[in-house]
């Protein structure tokens, strides 16, 4: 592992560092969500090798050495997601209505887009869509196989939708491309891709996405912005510029289970694998503010 990556563990943890490096030693965790719109699922589950999510109704951590559900059937039929704990929280996070109109900017391969569309009624709209054309085929595989009737996957650009849709969304979740760290516990190969040159054009990627983003979203509307990395850089300081040059509001998000505050961002959530029972992450939630009308005193 990177020394430059462990002194910035280091002075991120302090004197919870060690704590940090023993847990990156441990086996990954799994999870599974269920698929609401499909019936009687836990009664084809093998609930032996299953345990409840503390956080997320519907939702079990699985052991996945003794349990392949990757490989059922049941999997192929859509009765539920595979998907990393950690990022398990970001869609439950966000506060969804049944009728809201949902962008996921960067949706493949679609865990966050399948939880949050199977919890829209037909009266909502998910937009999945991610810019490289293999990850968008996957995101459409995986919205057919979870029966999503309230989704429409696309393979753009995000700027694209700018012109077309200015301020359409009631919800946008911008997972945003990164430097992975918070995922070197299960992949080696982030490991070996990982560079401080790799943080900041991760970090000048995210900020064009949140520009995007801002323009997209309603004014009301909210923004969940997340990643799977520890850096400030491609996590709070990306918070800052959004409240420095929108005209928006960072919400808090209820801590449970292990989940600790922002880097003197309170409202935002950070999850270390010594702490919470998954890989890294950070998330925060911000909402952009109502435009006030001005009163026309002339009448």
């Amino acid at each position: 592992m990177h020394e430059e990556f462990k002194q910035q563990m280091k002075e991120l943890l302090g004197n919870e560092y060690e704590a940090f490096m023993k847990a990156m030693e441990d086996k990954p965790l799994k999870a599974i969500y269920l698929n609401p719109l499909k019936e009687n699922i836990p009664a084809h589950l093998n609930h032996q090798y299953l345990r409840s999510h503390p956080i997320v109704d519907e939702a079990y951590y699985y052991d996945y050495d003794k349990y392949e559900l990757g490989k059922s059937p049941y999997f192929s039929c859509g009765l539920y997601y595979i998907q990393e704990p950690s990022a398990l929280l970001v869609a439950h996070l966000l506060d969804i209505k049944e009728d809201d109109y949902i962008l996921d900017m960067c949706g493949a391969p679609g865990g966050k887009t399948c939880y949050t569309a199977s919890h829209l009624s037909n009266d909502g709209l998910m937009i999945a869509n991610d810019i490289v054309p293999l990850r968008s085929r996957i995101l459409s595989e995986n919205v057919e196989r979870f029966s999503l009737q309230n989704t429409i996957v696309t393979n753009n650009d995000p700027k694209d939708f700018v012109k077309i849709l200015p301020e359409f969304f009631d919800k946008i979740i911008l997972d945003a491309p990164c430097s992975g760290e918070g995922m070197f516990r299960k992949n080696n190969e982030a490991i070996k891709q990982w560079s401080r040159q790799k943080v900041n054009d991760c970090a000048y990627v995210q900020r064009g996405l949140i520009d995007t983003a801002m323009k997209l979203l309603k004014p009301g509307g909210k923004l969940i912005y997340s990643t799977c990395t520890y850096n400030i850089i491609e996590n709070e300081d990306q918070i800052h510029y959004l409240l420095d040059n929108y005209d928006c509001t960072l919400l808090p998000l209820n801590k449970s289970h292990g989940m600790c505050p922002g880097v003197n961002m309170n409202e935002a959530i950070r999850l270390y694998p010594h702490k919470y029972q998954g890989e890294g992450q950070f998330i925060a939630l911000i909402q952009k503010k109502v435009y006030l009308q001005k009163i026309n005193t002339n009448l």
